[in-house]
């Protein structure tokens, strides 16, 4: 089972930036599709992004696009999401999750495929 350690998270004005990232541990990730979903007080969790297994694919979610990019670094067992131009809304609690690879593709639609998770890091945006 992969292991995940989140980090990167903090306070950041509007407009501002964050590099999260999304260490493995216990298996090498090029085995793995790799996603960020978040989760906000009171909401439901929702996908933000994903990035195939050698990188070649991503997705993201609308309300992000143009804003955040995902990149992975196989070789660091790593992934990492850039996020700019953040926004108040964007604020909440960041998960990687790692699902093995079976397609192309990645999906940010059902979590529930994800088989493992990591503990989350901590995004606020405020002035």
């Amino acid at each position: 089972q992969l292991q995940l350690v989140e980090s990167g998270g903090g306070l950041v004005q509007p407009g501002g930036s964050l590099r999260l990232s999304c260490a493995a541990s216990g298996g090498t990730i090029r085995s793995y599709h790799i996603a960020w979903f978040r989760q906000a007080p009171g909401k439901e969790r929702e996908g933000i992004s994903c990035i195939n297994n050698m990188g070649g694919s991503t997705t993201y979610r609308d309300s992000v696009k143009g804003r955040f990019t995902i990149t992975r670094d196989n070789a660091k067992n790593t992934v990492y999401l850039q996020m700019n131009s953040l926004k108040p809304e964007d604020a909440a609690v960041y998960y990687c999750a790692a699902v093995l690879t079976a397609g192309y593709y990645c999906q940010i639609q059902m979590s529930g495929q994800y088989g493992s998770w990591g503990q989350g890091t901590r995004v606020a945006v405020a002035s």
